[in-house]
């Protein structure tokens, strides 16, 4: 279908202008003078991209910002002004605007602008729609992302989801490997059975024996009575080992057996019982070295890699940042019950930098905290952590002094860089005018 664009001005000069040229590139396009017009319009049929002026003969366009969201709430906005006020664009963004440009308009910075705000609509559709297909079952926690790197982990789950063999997933601690475990369960055959999760770490021997497999009335003292194990009440399921590399080997020669032989036997136990699970096991070792080294069992490493799944550290998928941030931003507010409606450009471009050790779950941390000291209803650089405040781009070591004026072009770079070479962004980040920013681009040979 083509894109639907809506061109709100009251200079009908500018609404042809802009008309011919987005249609150019295929877009369906519909010209208002009025903004009533327009938002009845918009009601009975939603605009994918509106450009919309900030002075009109029916009111101020920001106030029809939240209208238009109202409706459709994937609408990107690109205000247009007359008056050159970064405060007033600014605004427009706080409201929810895409971005801004400045009459004169320019029919190629238009028709580059929408293209980017017409493929972060479709990004956001299909975040919408990965979220709703790995979510499954209401209050699950989703994955959140449309970097290259997640979607190569999407479309590994999509693979190997319907094939009943073993995975393995590898990757740092907190960057979601259980979700993963999840979403491969839901798109399984085994959806409808037990999703049994166990860390191997979190139990002595003894203990994680008897959790695992087991055991009879009378076994050892204190057993009581007749426990069934987590692996038999998985029967039809899948079982989630978290932390396999940290199972003692005497556990792992357990394991083994029951994996080879589709059967257990409780401790204490004479009477085997069959299993029908799937095993998705989790590590942030490597135990290809693990197995090497002799302190994992190589033949149990073999029987749980059938299929490898890898999960990116966040600093790998910068571009997943924002809508991760957004995400539990939405959650601590309903967990908390504020509103914090927004990030502050300059903390999101802070958040985007950093190096992230503890990955999504130390972001989440970081906005869990945000969002309960913030006393606004936008998330501010002072509302995070001291060492995220005092974040600056990586120092030149080894070369010397370098003047001033190349410190300001590295610097200048390194924040187009991290704000997704957004120059609006980049200036509110940097504290220039849009002007004088352009003019050092132009001078660094930055454009």
């Amino acid at each position: 279908m083509k894109p639907r664009i809506a061109v709100v001005d009251d200079e009908t000069i500018v609404c042809n202008r802009l008309s011919r040229a987005l249609a150019k590139d295929g877009a369906e396009v519909e010209a208002f003078t009025e903004g009533q017009a327009f938002l009845a319009r918009h009601g009975e049929a939603p605009f994918d991209l509106v450009f919309l002026d900030l002075m009109l003969p029916d009111g101020d366009g920001i106030s029809h910002i939240p209208a238009i969201k109202a409706v459709s709430p994937g609408t990107e906005i690109i205000v247009i002004t007359g008056y050159g006020s970064i405060e007033t664009a600014i605004a427009a963004v706080k409201e929810g605007a895409f971005h801004y440009v400045q009459k004169p308009v320019k029919l190629a910075e238009v028709r580059q602008l929408a293209q980017t705000a017409l493929e972060r609509a479709a990004l956001r559709q299909e975040n919408l729609r990965l979220r709703q297909v790995l979510k499954g079952a209401q209050g699950e926690k989703p994955l959140i992302g449309l970097s290259p790197a997640l979607r190569k982990v999407f479309a590994m789950i999509d693979k190997v989801a319907p094939v009943d063999c073993n995975v393995l997933l590898t990757g740092a601690s907190g960057t979601g490997k259980e979700l993963v475990a999840r979403a491969v369960h839901r798109q399984s055959a085994r959806r409808d059975r037990p999703f049994v999760p166990f860390n191997c770490g979190a139990f002595t021997e003894d203990l994680g024996s008897s959790e695992l497999f087991g055991y009879e009335k009378g076994a050892f003292t204190g057993a009581t009575a007749t426990k069934i194990g987590l692996l038999e009440s998985a029967t039809g399921g899948t079982v989630f080992l978290d932390e396999i590399g940290e199972m003692p080997l005497s556990m792992q020669v357990k394991l083994l057996r029951a994996i080879q032989e589709r059967r257990i036997l409780r401790v204490g136990g004479i009477r085997p019982i069959d299993l029908d699970i799937r095993i998705v096991a989790a590590t942030n070792k490597d135990l290809k070295h693990e197995a090497a080294t002799g302190a994992f069992r190589e033949d149990l490493f073999f029987r749980l890699n059938v299929v490898t799944i890898h999960l990116p550290r966040l600093s790998e998928r910068r571009e997943d940042v924002a809508p991760l941030a957004e995400h539990f931003l939405e959650k601590y507010n309903r967990a908390f019950r504020k509103v914090v409606r927004a990030i502050d450009p300059e903390a999101l471009a802070i958040l985007t930098a950093y190096s992230y050790p503890g990955n999504v779950r130390e972001l989440e941390n970081i906005i869990e905290r945000g969002v309960a000291l913030t006393e606004g209803d936008t998330l501010l650089v002072k509302d995070l952590p001291s060492d995220l405040r005092q974040l600056s781009f990586d120092s030149v070591e080894g070369e010397g002094l370098v003047s001033l004026e190349e410190m300001e072009r590295r610097y200048i770079a390194r924040v187009l860089e991290r704000t997704g070479y957004n120059k609006g962004l980049a200036a509110q980040v940097l504290g220039l005018p849009r002007t004088t920013l352009w003019r050092k681009l132009k001078q660094y040979g930055l454009e």
